[in-house]
């Protein structure tokens, strides 16, 4: 049963990375682009998860922490570069 749920999981969250994508190519405005880019981290950290599930081991959640801390800097450097043209002040 958990491998049913699990490729469900899995689909659809590839669905909506390729969503992403193409809020990513077609996104009116640079802040959808990057919110567009936020979600995406967030679904991609939602897959680690689902792959260390199915795997049984937790060097994936390690990862996962790793990944939404780069994510989230990321997502906080470019939209200072945004509202103020640099990052570092």
């Amino acid at each position: 049963m958990i491998s049913v749920a699990l490729t469900f999981a899995f689909g659809c969250y590839a669905i909506s990375l390729l969503f992403n994508l193409w809020r990513i190519a077609r996104g009116p405005d640079v802040a959808d682009r990057i919110l567009a880019l936020d979600t995406m981290v967030i679904n991609v950290i939602a897959l680690l998860i689902l792959f260390g599930i199915l795997k049984g081991t937790p060097i994936y959640y390690e990862v996962s922490m790793l990944l939404a801390m780069v994510g989230f800097v990321s997502t906080v450097a470019y939209c200072r570069f945004i509202l103020r043209g640099d990052i570092i002040e």
